[in-house]
């Protein structure tokens, strides 16, 4: 399940940004990174359907790692023209709703998207301290049973990291809706 185009951009720089978040504050990555030991950007949106199916499991890994020194920021780059339930005000909803325990920031300029090369939600990229992409695309290989999962790609990723170790599958083929491009 090995993703061509994500895996030449591993062990490259990702770009910085400053998006507005959920919470009425802008987000920078370059403080998240240095305040943490890894970042795990996710580009998801409030209406499809593979979100929500892993939407459980992304909080259980925010949990799991944030005290180790990992933090999830989920990113919404949908057009929200063409899809009004990903509009900001939408995010807040959901994100009330849901009990979202990571920043979840707009990109309403798709900028960010663009700049990470995102094609689809949600789709993940694992960042080390220094900012280095070290694993991007799916969270795991089953999206519809979480019982039924075999490969924890991100979980993986993520202790590899932690442990100062490689990252032995450093890219998949992300699995989800494809993201809303503005027209």
């Amino acid at each position: 399940m090995l993703s061509e185009k994500n895996n030449s951009r591993i062990g490259n720089y990702a770009p910085d940004f400053e998006l507005p978040g959920i919470d009425d504050r802008v987000h920078h990555l370059s403080r998240y990174l240095e305040t943490n030991r890894a970042v795990g950007v996710i580009f998801m949106c409030n209406h499809c359907p593979y979100v929500g199916l892993y939407l459980d499991r992304i909080k259980q890994i925010q949990t799991e790692f944030q005290d180790q020194g990992f933090t999830i920021i989920g990113i919404n780059a949908n057009d929200a023209k063409q899809y009004p339930e990903d509009s900001f005000e939408n995010m807040k909803t959901v994100a009330a709703q849901k009990d979202l325990n990571f920043p979840y920031l707009w990109d309403s300029t798709q900028d960010v998207a663009h700049s990470f090369g995102a094609q689809k939600t949600p789709e993940v990229f694992l960042l080390d301290k220094t900012g280095i992409l070290r694993y991007c695309g799916a969270i795991d290989d089953n999206a519809q049973e979480p019982k039924a999962v075999q490969a924890h790609y991100l979980r993986d990723a993520i202790a590899s990291l932690l442990n100062g170790e490689a990252v032995t599958q450093p890219s998949t083929e992300a699995i989800g809706c494809s993201l809303k491009w503005q027209a």
